[in-house]
């Protein structure tokens, strides 16, 4: 037994940006999940996740939007502040959301707001002009994760929510594109939607981990929403890399666990739950 302070399997120290090459470099996958509260960061701290995300997907599972899209700096930094409250261990990353991250000044000011409110790092989705804001912010301190491949951002030029490089034009530019957010300072990077062999592809020639979603197997680390993670229903189709571990976990903690366990086992995802 043990009590509600004392939790166990816990790290002897909370997750920092070096850690996660450490974590590459010792082929240990890393677990994230979104998070939107201070009462699921708890249960998140206590499973053993080792990042959360308050991602712009709160749009669209909190808010009921549509889209990412009117998520604002407001939104992003009040659900941050909370998940910090209740997380101990995880490292704590913040979206930028759309058009936050438009100009390096503006990035700045968004990024500042969110470490003050607890974040450990920032994630920025694309790469073009980007590159210029994530080297902006990492001149100034602040850590960068990069987001290519399906960005929801993009979704109005994208046409939806579509699986990225499948051809090998797109491919290549992918892998470019990759190589450029690395060199400009990120220490992490989120592939979406992505074929299974690009996204291997990509993660061997990186030396910072890249996270995946729908990007197969082979990444160093996984990251689900948490609502699609727990099979609540958001109003909006369920993607084929979307994966219910509350059945097999039997509690909110328990799936989570799950989720972290067959991760780092490198049984999730899966070929049912990944894109050739």
């Amino acid at each position: 037994m043990y009590s509600s302070t004392e939790r166990p399997g816990r790290r002897a120290a909370p997750w920092t940006v070096p850690m996660l090459r450490d974590a590459k470099h010792d082929g240990r996958r890393l677990a994230m999940l979104t998070c939107y509260d201070a009462g699921f960061a708890r249960v998140a701290d206590a499973a053993g996740i080792d990042l959360l995300l308050v991602g712009d997907s709160l749009g669209m599972v909190v808010q009921g939007q549509d889209s990412t899209l009117p998520v604002t700096v407001a939104d992003i930094e009040y659900h941050t502040r909370c998940v910090a409250r209740g997380a101990a261990q995880p490292l704590l990353v913040a979206d930028m959301p759309f058009q936050s991250d438009a100009s390096p000044g503006r990035a700045l000011d968004a990024a500042t707001r969110f470490l003050q409110a607890g974040a450990g790092m920032v994630k920025i989705e694309g790469a073009g002009h980007k590159l210029d804001v994530i080297r902006h912010l990492v001149e100034r301190e602040i850590p960068v994760c990069g987001h290519l491949g399906l960005t929801p951002q993009s979704v109005l030029r994208l046409g939806g929510y579509k699986v990225q490089g499948r051809d090998e034009a797109a491919a290549r530019r992918l892998r470019d594109d990759a190589i450029a957010v690395a060199e400009a300072g990120a220490e992490l990077l989120v592939l979406e939607c992505v074929p299974t062999p690009v996204a291997e592809a990509i993660t061997a020639e990186l030396s910072i981990p890249t996270i995946g979603i729908g990007a197969g197997p082979h990444c160093d680390g996984q990251v689900l929403v948490l609502h699609d993670m727990l099979g609540l229903a958001s109003g909006h189709r369920r993607p084929k890399f979307v994966k219910d571990f509350l059945g097999e976990g039997g509690s909110v903690q328990g799936a989570m666990e799950a989720f972290a366990a067959a991760v780092r086992e490198g049984a999730f995802p899966d070929a049912g739950h990944s894109y050739a």
